[in-house]
């Protein structure tokens, strides 16, 4: 049985998921309100305006690690004989955000992009709970995959 990392980055199934991504993190952007949800929007915005394609570029060179960090969940939901992934995680919900942080975190640390890191450390702080949110959704995505 190939592992989550062989069935999100195979190269039929990798742009998909990509684009998937980036309509999931667009999808809780909007649906993001109050101070935190205008920090987020506000970075995103950076993002997107002073780094022109860099945001698609990001989501596929972090898709690799992602999957790893979620690989163990994966492995674990199966065990579990579940049926919802996203349920899976979200009953996870500090563990998973923080296998994901990971990964963002270390995007931070080695990017070039004084502007990206800025916008990134604006957010970092209640990335967790964004990524709590989220973990429903992403679990369902990443099912729809495997």
């Amino acid at each position: 049985m190939p592992t989550l990392p062989e069935m999100l980055l195979a190269p039929e199934v990798a742009p998909q998921v990509v684009a998937d991504c980036q309509a999931l993190v667009q999808g809780e952007l909007d649906g993001k309100g109050g101070l935190s949800g205008t920090a987020v929007k506000a970075a995103y915005k950076a993002v997107t305006t002073f780094a022109p394609g860099y945001y698609a570029e990001t989501v596929t060179s972090m898709l690799p690690d992602m999957a790893d960090a979620l690989e163990p969940y994966w492995d674990d939901f199966l065990l579990s004989g579940g049926a919802d992934f996203g349920d899976f995680l979200a009953k996870q919900g500090d563990a998973v955000s923080e296998s994901m942080l990971a990964v963002t975190d270390h995007m931070a640390e080695i990017s070039g992009r004084a502007v990206i890191v800025k916008a990134y450390r604006m957010v970092r702080g209640g990335a967790g709970k964004n990524i709590e949110a989220a973990l429903p959704a992403l679990g369902a995505m990443v099912q729809k995959y495997a």
